[in-house]
């Protein structure tokens, strides 16, 4: 029997995170950070060129919920009951994405576009 020593094991783990970049509508697991901690996200931002930053702008899932007219709700298997906040939109690095956990209708993207589009001020 061949014994690996620890660095040798940890190359060999294997990672869920791919090269492909996230993309609108889809949703990803992320690593927000040491206060938002790894939550579910909403891609939001659209593609992004090779001369671009790779980064993505993405809204927040919760499950605590507050009853506010900027918590769209979205029935899907992939994530607990829930909603999109459109109040909390983020940037972060593509770099911090673990995981793609599902894709939303065109249907849930618009009523999500159209509360961001609220909290913002704007009509869609």
């Amino acid at each position: 029997m061949t014994w690996l020593l620890p660095q040798e094991i940890d190359s060999l783990r294997c990672t869920t995170r791919t090269n492909v970049p996230p993309r609108r509508g889809e949703v990803w697991l992320f690593d927000c950070g040491m206060v938002e901690k790894v939550r579910p996200v909403l891609i939001f931002s659209v593609p992004f060129a090779d001369t671009d930053r790779s980064v993505v702008t993405v809204v927040f899932h919760s499950t605590a919920l507050r009853g506010s007219q900027f918590e769209i709700k979205v029935q899907v298997p992939f994530l607990k009951d829930g909603a999109f906040v459109t109040q909390s939109i983020a940037t972060y690095p593509t770099v911090r994405a673990i995981r793609k956990l599902g894709t939303l209708s065109a249907a849930q993207l618009a009523d999500i576009e159209t509360g961001v589009f609220k909290w913002l001020g704007k009509t869609a």
